[in-house]
Protein backbone atom coordinates (compact mmCIF):
# COMPACT_ATOMS: atom_id res chain seq x y z
CA UNK A 1 0.00 0.00 0.00
CA UNK A 2 2.71 2.50 -0.61
CA UNK A 3 2.40 5.45 -2.94
CA UNK A 4 5.23 5.44 -5.73
CA UNK A 5 8.19 7.65 -5.08
CA UNK A 6 7.40 8.44 -1.23
CA UNK A 7 9.91 9.38 0.95
CA UNK A 8 10.32 8.62 4.76
CA UNK A 9 9.73 12.67 5.12
CA UNK A 10 6.31 12.29 3.60
CA UNK A 11 5.72 8.86 5.25
CA UNK A 12 5.47 10.13 8.82
CA UNK A 13 4.77 6.91 10.76
CA UNK A 14 8.42 5.41 9.21
CA UNK A 15 10.29 6.89 12.15
CA UNK A 16 7.81 6.58 15.08
CA UNK A 17 9.67 5.19 18.04
CA UNK A 18 8.97 1.18 19.19
CA UNK A 19 9.00 1.59 22.81
CA UNK A 20 9.11 -2.53 23.39
CA UNK A 21 13.10 -4.37 23.30
CA UNK A 22 14.26 -5.99 20.02
CA UNK A 23 13.96 -9.25 21.89
CA UNK A 24 10.41 -8.93 22.69
CA UNK A 25 8.90 -8.19 19.74
CA UNK A 26 6.61 -10.69 18.53
CA UNK A 27 4.35 -8.32 16.22
CA UNK A 28 5.69 -5.44 14.38
CA UNK A 29 4.61 -2.37 15.64
CA UNK A 30 2.99 -1.01 12.51
CA UNK A 31 1.05 -4.20 12.27
CA UNK A 32 -0.15 -3.48 15.75
CA UNK A 33 -1.36 -0.04 15.05
CA UNK A 34 -2.83 -0.70 11.79
CA UNK A 35 -5.16 -3.68 13.96
CA UNK A 36 -6.09 -1.32 16.22
CA UNK A 37 -7.09 1.67 13.80
CA UNK A 38 -8.97 -0.66 11.26
CA UNK A 39 -10.81 -1.80 14.48
CA UNK A 40 -11.35 1.79 15.90
CA UNK A 41 -12.78 2.74 12.18
CA UNK A 42 -15.72 -0.65 12.85
CA UNK A 43 -16.44 0.19 16.55
CA UNK A 44 -14.24 -1.61 18.55
CA UNK A 45 -13.30 -0.07 21.93
CA UNK A 46 -11.32 -1.63 24.17
CA UNK A 47 -8.52 -4.26 23.77
CA UNK A 48 -10.48 -7.13 23.80
CA UNK A 49 -12.65 -5.65 21.18
CA UNK A 50 -9.72 -4.72 19.23
CA UNK A 51 -8.13 -8.27 19.65
CA UNK A 52 -11.58 -10.25 18.42
CA UNK A 53 -11.72 -8.00 15.46
CA UNK A 54 -8.22 -8.98 14.63
CA UNK A 55 -8.87 -12.42 14.81
CA UNK A 56 -12.70 -12.01 13.12
CA UNK A 57 -10.80 -10.60 10.26
CA UNK A 58 -7.32 -12.17 9.97
CA UNK A 59 -7.47 -13.30 6.28
CA UNK A 60 -8.97 -9.81 5.02
CA UNK A 61 -5.92 -8.24 7.73
CA UNK A 62 -3.19 -10.62 5.91
CA UNK A 63 -3.73 -9.12 2.51
CA UNK A 64 -1.61 -5.94 3.35
CA UNK A 65 -0.21 -7.03 6.79
CA UNK A 66 2.73 -9.78 7.44
CA UNK A 67 1.07 -10.19 10.99
CA UNK A 68 4.28 -12.74 11.53
CA UNK A 69 3.58 -13.25 14.82
CA UNK A 70 -0.68 -13.25 14.13
CA UNK A 71 -3.19 -11.12 15.44
CA UNK A 72 -1.83 -9.83 19.31
CA UNK A 73 -3.50 -10.43 22.33
CA UNK A 74 -5.62 -7.75 24.08
CA UNK A 75 -3.14 -7.55 26.67
CA UNK A 76 -0.32 -7.10 23.98
CA UNK A 77 -2.11 -4.08 22.59
CA UNK A 78 -2.53 -2.40 26.04
CA UNK A 79 1.14 -2.58 26.83
CA UNK A 80 1.99 -1.30 23.27
CA UNK A 81 -0.39 1.49 23.59
CA UNK A 82 0.36 2.36 27.30
CA UNK A 83 4.32 2.68 26.34
CA UNK A 84 4.30 4.27 22.61
CA UNK A 85 5.22 7.80 23.04
CA UNK A 86 1.85 9.81 23.16
CA UNK A 87 3.67 12.97 21.89
CA UNK A 88 5.47 11.15 18.55
CA UNK A 89 2.01 9.58 17.61
CA UNK A 90 0.46 12.71 17.61
CA UNK A 91 2.96 14.11 15.43
CA UNK A 92 2.50 11.34 13.32
CA UNK A 93 -1.48 12.04 12.80
CA UNK A 94 -0.76 16.03 12.65
CA UNK A 95 1.88 15.51 9.71
CA UNK A 96 -0.14 13.54 7.76
CA UNK A 97 -3.63 15.36 8.51
CA UNK A 98 -1.57 19.13 7.44
CA UNK A 99 -0.61 17.08 4.16
CA UNK A 100 -4.19 16.20 3.68
CA UNK A 101 -5.46 19.78 4.41
CA UNK A 102 -5.44 22.13 1.81
CA UNK A 103 -2.44 24.52 1.64
CA UNK A 104 -2.46 28.49 1.76
CA UNK A 105 -5.83 29.97 2.13
CA UNK A 106 -7.28 31.33 -1.07
CA UNK A 107 -9.97 33.54 -1.92
CA UNK A 108 -12.45 30.38 -2.35
CA UNK A 109 -10.90 28.08 0.50
CA UNK A 110 -10.06 30.17 3.95
CA UNK A 111 -7.56 28.43 6.13
CA UNK A 112 -9.09 28.13 9.53
CA UNK A 113 -7.57 25.94 12.48
CA UNK A 114 -9.90 26.28 15.35
CA UNK A 115 -8.46 25.33 18.77
CA UNK A 116 -10.52 23.31 21.56
CA UNK A 117 -10.31 21.34 24.73
CA UNK A 118 -12.05 18.29 26.15
CA UNK A 119 -11.75 16.15 29.06
CA UNK A 120 -11.99 12.51 28.86
CA UNK A 121 -14.04 11.20 31.64
CA UNK A 122 -13.68 7.28 31.42
CA UNK A 123 -9.69 7.77 31.73
CA UNK A 124 -10.34 9.05 35.28
CA UNK A 125 -8.74 6.87 38.13
CA UNK A 126 -9.67 7.95 41.72
CA UNK A 127 -8.21 5.20 43.64
CA UNK A 128 -4.94 5.93 42.12
CA UNK A 129 -5.27 9.27 42.51
CA UNK A 130 -4.84 9.85 38.26
CA UNK A 131 -6.93 13.16 37.13
CA UNK A 132 -8.91 12.54 33.93
CA UNK A 133 -6.97 13.38 30.82
CA UNK A 134 -7.71 16.77 29.46
CA UNK A 135 -6.64 17.07 25.55
CA UNK A 136 -6.47 20.23 23.29
CA UNK A 137 -7.00 19.51 19.62
CA UNK A 138 -6.71 21.71 16.27
CA UNK A 139 -9.50 21.43 13.81
CA UNK A 140 -9.07 22.44 9.78
CA UNK A 141 -11.99 23.59 9.60
CA UNK A 142 -12.44 23.62 5.38
CA UNK A 143 -10.79 20.25 5.42
CA UNK A 144 -13.11 18.37 8.00
CA UNK A 145 -10.23 16.72 9.58
CA UNK A 146 -8.52 16.70 13.09
CA UNK A 147 -4.82 17.76 13.07
CA UNK A 148 -3.78 17.09 16.61
CA UNK A 149 -3.73 17.19 20.28
CA UNK A 150 -1.72 17.97 22.67
CA UNK A 151 -2.19 17.02 26.82
CA UNK A 152 -2.96 19.15 29.18
CA UNK A 153 -0.86 18.55 32.02
CA UNK A 154 -2.14 17.83 35.24
CA UNK A 155 -1.38 20.73 37.64
CA UNK A 156 -1.63 23.36 34.40
CA UNK A 157 -4.54 24.21 32.06
CA UNK A 158 -4.91 25.06 28.71
CA UNK A 159 -3.30 28.12 28.64
CA UNK A 160 0.12 26.20 28.87
CA UNK A 161 -1.11 23.42 26.02
CA UNK A 162 -2.37 25.53 23.21
CA UNK A 163 0.83 27.24 22.57
CA UNK A 164 2.82 23.55 22.55
CA UNK A 165 -0.30 22.59 19.66
CA UNK A 166 0.48 25.69 18.07
CA UNK A 167 3.97 25.13 17.64
CA UNK A 168 3.54 22.09 15.92
CA UNK A 169 0.99 23.92 13.37
CA UNK A 170 1.45 25.55 9.99
CA UNK A 171 -0.12 28.80 10.38
CA UNK A 172 1.09 31.04 7.86
CA UNK A 173 -1.31 32.49 5.51
CA UNK A 174 -4.61 30.95 7.72
CA UNK A 175 -6.65 31.92 10.88
CA UNK A 176 -6.27 30.58 14.24
CA UNK A 177 -10.24 30.66 16.51
CA UNK A 178 -9.58 30.00 20.03
CA UNK A 179 -12.45 30.27 22.84
CA UNK A 180 -11.83 32.64 25.92
CA UNK A 181 -9.40 30.41 27.62
CA UNK A 182 -6.47 31.28 25.12
CA UNK A 183 -7.65 34.73 24.96
CA UNK A 184 -3.60 35.70 25.73
CA UNK A 185 -1.28 37.96 24.96
CA UNK A 186 1.33 35.93 24.60
CA UNK A 187 -0.85 33.22 22.48
CA UNK A 188 -1.42 36.01 20.31
CA UNK A 189 1.83 36.78 19.64
CA UNK A 190 2.94 33.55 18.89
CA UNK A 191 0.04 33.19 16.08
CA UNK A 192 1.10 36.51 14.68
CA UNK A 193 5.15 35.17 14.76
CA UNK A 194 3.95 32.36 13.36
CA UNK A 195 2.30 34.10 10.13
CA UNK A 196 -0.96 33.53 11.13
CA UNK A 197 -4.07 35.57 11.80
CA UNK A 198 -5.86 35.01 15.12
CA UNK A 199 -10.02 35.59 15.97
CA UNK A 200 -9.92 35.17 19.90
CA UNK A 201 -13.26 34.93 22.05
CA UNK A 202 -12.73 37.75 24.58
CA UNK A 203 -15.13 37.59 27.88
CA UNK A 204 -14.73 38.59 32.20
CA UNK A 205 -11.05 36.74 31.79
CA UNK A 206 -9.71 40.20 30.37
CA UNK A 207 -12.47 41.90 32.39
CA UNK A 208 -11.46 45.99 31.59
CA UNK A 209 -10.94 45.22 28.05
CA UNK A 210 -14.48 43.32 27.50
CA UNK A 211 -15.89 45.99 29.38
CA UNK A 212 -14.23 48.44 27.08
CA UNK A 213 -15.62 46.39 23.60
CA UNK A 214 -19.26 45.72 24.75
CA UNK A 215 -19.52 49.28 26.06
CA UNK A 216 -17.84 50.62 22.50
CA UNK A 217 -19.62 48.46 20.43
CA UNK A 218 -23.07 49.79 22.04
CA UNK A 219 -22.29 53.20 21.85
CA UNK A 220 -21.56 52.21 18.22
CA UNK A 221 -24.77 50.90 17.67
CA UNK A 222 -26.65 53.59 19.53
CA UNK A 223 -25.24 56.12 16.76
CA UNK A 224 -25.63 53.87 14.01
CA UNK A 225 -21.80 54.10 14.00
CA UNK A 226 -21.36 57.88 12.87
CA UNK A 227 -17.97 58.32 14.59
CA UNK A 228 -16.50 55.87 12.50
CA UNK A 229 -15.52 56.44 8.76
CA UNK A 230 -17.38 54.13 6.56
CA UNK A 231 -14.84 52.21 6.18
CA UNK A 232 -13.95 51.63 9.44
CA UNK A 233 -16.44 49.45 10.19
CA UNK A 234 -18.61 46.49 8.58
CA UNK A 235 -22.29 44.61 9.28
CA UNK A 236 -23.13 41.10 7.91
CA UNK A 237 -26.49 38.96 8.61
CA UNK A 238 -27.00 35.08 8.31
CA UNK A 239 -30.30 33.06 8.71
CA UNK A 240 -29.90 29.64 9.03
CA UNK A 241 -33.48 27.55 9.40
CA UNK A 242 -32.73 23.70 10.54
CA UNK A 243 -35.17 20.86 11.87
CA UNK A 244 -37.94 23.82 12.94
CA UNK A 245 -35.16 26.40 14.41
CA UNK A 246 -34.54 29.21 13.68
CA UNK A 247 -30.27 31.08 14.04
CA UNK A 248 -30.16 35.11 13.16
CA UNK A 249 -26.73 36.03 13.54
CA UNK A 250 -25.55 39.70 13.02
CA UNK A 251 -21.86 40.49 13.15
CA UNK A 252 -20.30 44.28 13.82
CA UNK A 253 -16.58 44.83 12.84
CA UNK A 254 -14.51 47.57 13.68
CA UNK A 255 -11.27 48.61 12.88
CA UNK A 256 -10.83 52.33 13.57
CA UNK A 257 -6.83 53.06 13.91
CA UNK A 258 -7.78 55.62 17.24
CA UNK A 259 -10.20 53.25 19.18
CA UNK A 260 -7.79 50.17 18.66
CA UNK A 261 -4.92 52.59 19.50
CA UNK A 262 -7.35 53.40 22.69
CA UNK A 263 -8.49 49.80 23.82
CA UNK A 264 -4.73 48.87 23.49
CA UNK A 265 -2.36 51.53 24.76
CA UNK A 266 0.63 49.47 25.63
CA UNK A 267 0.29 47.59 22.20
CA UNK A 268 0.11 44.35 24.28
CA UNK A 269 -1.62 42.33 21.76
CA UNK A 270 0.47 41.88 19.09
CA UNK A 271 -1.39 42.64 15.58
CA UNK A 272 -4.29 43.74 17.06
CA UNK A 273 -6.23 45.04 13.95
CA UNK A 274 -9.92 45.22 15.21
CA UNK A 275 -12.54 43.95 17.36
CA UNK A 276 -15.90 41.85 16.56
CA UNK A 277 -19.42 41.44 18.00
CA UNK A 278 -21.43 38.48 17.07
CA UNK A 279 -25.54 38.78 18.09
CA UNK A 280 -27.14 35.19 17.67
CA UNK A 281 -31.26 35.42 18.10
CA UNK A 282 -32.94 31.51 18.57
CA UNK A 283 -35.99 30.91 17.69
CA UNK A 284 -37.07 27.33 18.96
CA UNK A 285 -41.03 26.93 18.31
CA UNK A 286 -42.46 29.22 21.14
CA UNK A 287 -38.95 29.98 22.67
CA UNK A 288 -36.44 33.01 21.93
CA UNK A 289 -33.11 33.57 23.34
CA UNK A 290 -30.14 35.17 22.77
CA UNK A 291 -26.43 35.80 22.90
CA UNK A 292 -23.69 38.42 22.34
CA UNK A 293 -19.84 37.60 22.21
CA UNK A 294 -17.40 39.73 21.64
CA UNK A 295 -13.91 38.58 19.54
CA UNK A 296 -10.26 40.60 18.82
CA UNK A 297 -9.15 40.59 15.55
CA UNK A 298 -5.59 40.40 14.14
CA UNK A 299 -7.17 41.36 10.50
CA UNK A 300 -9.00 43.50 8.83
CA UNK A 301 -11.35 40.71 7.69
CA UNK A 302 -14.88 41.92 7.33
CA UNK A 303 -18.23 40.92 8.95
CA UNK A 304 -18.72 38.53 6.63
CA UNK A 305 -15.54 36.63 6.82
CA UNK A 306 -15.43 37.14 10.64
CA UNK A 307 -18.73 35.58 11.06
CA UNK A 308 -18.00 32.47 9.06
CA UNK A 309 -14.46 32.16 11.36
CA UNK A 310 -16.56 32.46 14.00
CA UNK A 311 -18.93 30.14 12.67
CA UNK A 312 -16.51 27.36 11.85
CA UNK A 313 -14.94 27.05 14.86
CA UNK A 314 -18.21 25.60 16.56
CA UNK A 315 -17.12 22.89 14.09
CA UNK A 316 -14.50 21.31 16.59
CA UNK A 317 -17.13 21.05 18.73
CA UNK A 318 -20.25 19.47 16.91
CA UNK A 319 -18.37 17.90 14.27
CA UNK A 320 -15.52 16.81 16.69
CA UNK A 321 -15.96 16.65 20.27
CA UNK A 322 -20.04 15.78 19.75
CA UNK A 323 -19.14 12.85 17.52
CA UNK A 324 -16.53 11.45 19.77
CA UNK A 325 -18.70 11.31 22.60
CA UNK A 326 -21.73 10.31 20.78
CA UNK A 327 -20.83 7.66 17.67
CA UNK A 328 -17.65 6.69 19.47
CA UNK A 329 -18.46 6.93 22.96
CA UNK A 330 -15.17 8.35 23.91
CA UNK A 331 -16.56 8.97 28.05
CA UNK A 332 -16.84 5.36 28.15
CA UNK A 333 -13.39 4.26 27.29
CA UNK A 334 -12.05 3.51 31.01
CA UNK A 335 -7.97 2.86 29.62
CA UNK A 336 -6.16 4.10 32.81
CA UNK A 337 -3.05 2.78 32.28
CA UNK A 338 0.19 4.96 31.27
CA UNK A 339 -0.25 6.49 27.72
CA UNK A 340 -3.00 4.53 26.53
CA UNK A 341 -6.02 6.57 26.93
CA UNK A 342 -4.17 9.84 25.19
CA UNK A 343 -2.83 6.98 22.19
CA UNK A 344 -6.47 5.93 21.76
CA UNK A 345 -7.36 9.68 21.10
CA UNK A 346 -4.93 9.47 18.23
CA UNK A 347 -6.65 6.76 17.14
CA UNK A 348 -10.14 7.64 17.09
CA UNK A 349 -9.13 11.10 15.37
CA UNK A 350 -7.32 9.51 12.51
CA UNK A 351 -10.31 6.90 12.41
CA UNK A 352 -13.04 10.21 12.44
CA UNK A 353 -10.63 11.78 10.18
CA UNK A 354 -10.85 8.47 7.84
CA UNK A 355 -14.13 8.17 7.99
CA UNK A 356 -14.77 11.76 7.02
CA UNK A 357 -12.70 11.68 3.71
CA UNK A 358 -14.66 8.74 2.57
CA UNK A 359 -17.67 9.90 0.31
CA UNK A 360 -18.54 6.97 -1.72
CA UNK A 361 -20.76 6.02 0.87
CA UNK A 362 -23.72 8.70 1.76
CA UNK A 363 -24.71 8.35 5.57
CA UNK A 364 -23.84 9.20 9.24
CA UNK A 365 -20.75 8.51 10.70
CA UNK A 366 -22.18 5.27 12.69
CA UNK A 367 -23.78 3.94 9.12
CA UNK A 368 -20.06 4.54 7.89
CA UNK A 369 -18.47 2.78 10.54
CA UNK A 370 -21.38 -0.09 10.58
CA UNK A 371 -20.91 -0.75 7.02
CA UNK A 372 -17.00 -1.01 7.81
CA UNK A 373 -17.76 -3.72 10.09
CA UNK A 374 -19.25 -5.61 7.80
CA UNK A 375 -17.67 -4.85 4.31
CA UNK A 376 -14.27 -6.00 4.07
CA UNK A 377 -14.12 -3.54 0.88
CA UNK A 378 -15.96 -0.80 1.87
CA UNK A 379 -13.49 -1.12 5.11
CA UNK A 380 -10.37 -1.17 2.39
CA UNK A 381 -11.36 2.06 1.34
CA UNK A 382 -11.77 3.79 4.30
CA UNK A 383 -8.81 2.83 5.56
CA UNK A 384 -6.28 2.74 2.36
CA UNK A 385 -5.24 6.75 2.88
CA UNK A 386 -3.56 5.99 5.30
CA UNK A 387 -2.18 2.84 5.57
CA UNK A 388 -1.17 3.83 2.74
CA UNK A 389 1.20 6.07 4.57
CA UNK A 390 2.96 3.40 6.65
CA UNK A 391 5.92 2.22 5.20
CA UNK A 392 6.03 -1.54 3.56
CA UNK A 393 3.51 -2.70 5.80
CA UNK A 394 4.16 -5.80 3.65
CA UNK A 395 7.85 -6.68 4.04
Amino acid sequence: MEHPGQTSSTRPFAALPDPRVERTKAHRLLDIISVALCAVVCGADSWVAIEAFGRAKEAWLRTFLALPGGIPSHDTFGRVFARLDPAAFGRCLLTWAQASAPGRATPHTERLRALDGKTLRGSQDRPRGKAALHLVSAWASEAGLVLGQVAVDDKSNEITAIPELLRLLALAGGTVTIDAMGCQTAIAAQIIAQEGDYVLALKDNHATLHAEVQWTFAAARADGFATYAPADDDYARTVDKDHGRLAIRRHWTLDDAALLAYLDPSGAWAGLHGIGLVETERHCEEIVSSETRYYLLSTRTGAAAFGRAVRSHWGIENRVQWVLDVTFGEDAYQVRVGHGAQNLAVLRHLALNLLRQEHSLRGSLPTKRFTAALDDTYRAQVVAPLLADFPTVRE
